[in-house]
């Protein structure tokens, strides 16, 4: 039986020349951000992806299937529709086998890429162990997908509202990858430093490309996380947002948000308490990881 899979004629062609894909989420779409700057977004940085010289793999579920790449209906609609699943590795193929409609994370995303023959995947910043989980246990799936599956990840970092320590700590038990992009301190999503050191360090899109050939070459599992600063100019200083990402986390325990709630919960009173700033800066991320990635999957299509 072969996966519910369908390829959009962009993609399928792509993948059979042997192009540079970019495969992108689309919890971004349905979860991370308010309409219409989450169609302004994905549309942003599709053309980003485009213009970097990759073709851009938007991953969601619809009606059933796996939609690697989707049309500019498809996109829209996506982008309005309500009550959207998100989807992870623990419930991708109950949504599938249902045929029901849902965003992928990027745990799924990874999955999809990885089915779809899809190196390279940008995205804003990864889940992690959430501040708490020592008593809650809420550790992100993204972290063991990234032990997993051969998918190189373009983000800024974890996401700032997760506990970064522990997260760095349990990437390295997983034997992830963390490779900071042109500086040593780790990022942290909306700031360029989080104050800790990251494990590796690669300048260029080539030495990156190059040590994802190599993991499948010695036959390691899993993937490379790649942690690229958000630019100077659109970052908000990690000291600015630590009493309002405690704020944020403070309701949250008091309204007993938990499980898959939690980061849209954070992300949107961040977004409220800082007067949309942290969504600019998200933008501004994202875009910037579009383009690294697309050179990294160009790199790793025509390698040197």
């Amino acid at each position: 039986m072969t996966p519910p899979l369908t390829l959009s004629p962009e993609v399928a062609d792509a993948v059979a020349k042997g192009r540079p894909l970019v495969a992108l989420e689309s919890t971004i779409i349905t979860h991370g951000m308010p309409w219409p700057q989450n169609l302004e977004t994905a549309q942003k940085v599709e053309a980003t992806v485009r213009e970097a010289g990759a073709v851009p793999a938007t991953i969601a579920v619809l009606e059933g299937r796996l939609h690697v790449g989707l049309d500019p209906e498809r996109l829209e609609a996506l982008a309005q529709a309500r009550d959207v699943a998100k989807l992870s590795r623990a419930d991708l193929a109950v949504c599938l086998a249902t045929g029901g409609t849902g965003a992928t994370t990027v745990a799924a995303t990874m999955i999809a890429a990885h089915l779809a023959g899809i190196s390279v995947f940008a995205t804003g910043g990864i889940g992690g162990v959430h501040k708490g989980a020592e008593t809650s246990f809420d550790i992100s799936a993204d972290l063991q997908e990234l032990a997993a599956t051969p998918v190189t990840v373009v983000a800024a970092g974890a996401k700032a509202i997760l506990d970064l320590p522990k997260t760095l700590e349990v990437l390295e038990t997983l034997g992830v990858p963390v490779i900071a992009v042109g500086q040593d301190a780790l990022p942290a999503f909306w700031s360029r430093s989080s104050g800790l050191r990251a494990p590796l360090r690669m300048d260029t899109a080539a030495e990156i490309a190059a040590a994802h050939v190599m993991r499948g070459t010695l036959g390691l599992p899993g993937g490379q996380l790649v942690a690229n600063p958000i630019p100077e100019a659109d970052e908000i200083p990690a000291e600015d947002l630590a009493p309002v990402i405690a704020q944020a986390q403070a309701e949250a325990d008091a309204q007993g948000i938990a499980a898959k709630d939690v980061t849209p919960f954070l992300l949107q009173r961040i977004f409220e308490l800082t007067d949309g700033r942290s969504l600019d800066a998200n933008i501004a991320l994202v875009l910037n990881n579009a383009r690294l990635a697309s050179a990294i999957a160009a790199h790793i299509a025509a390698p040197a």
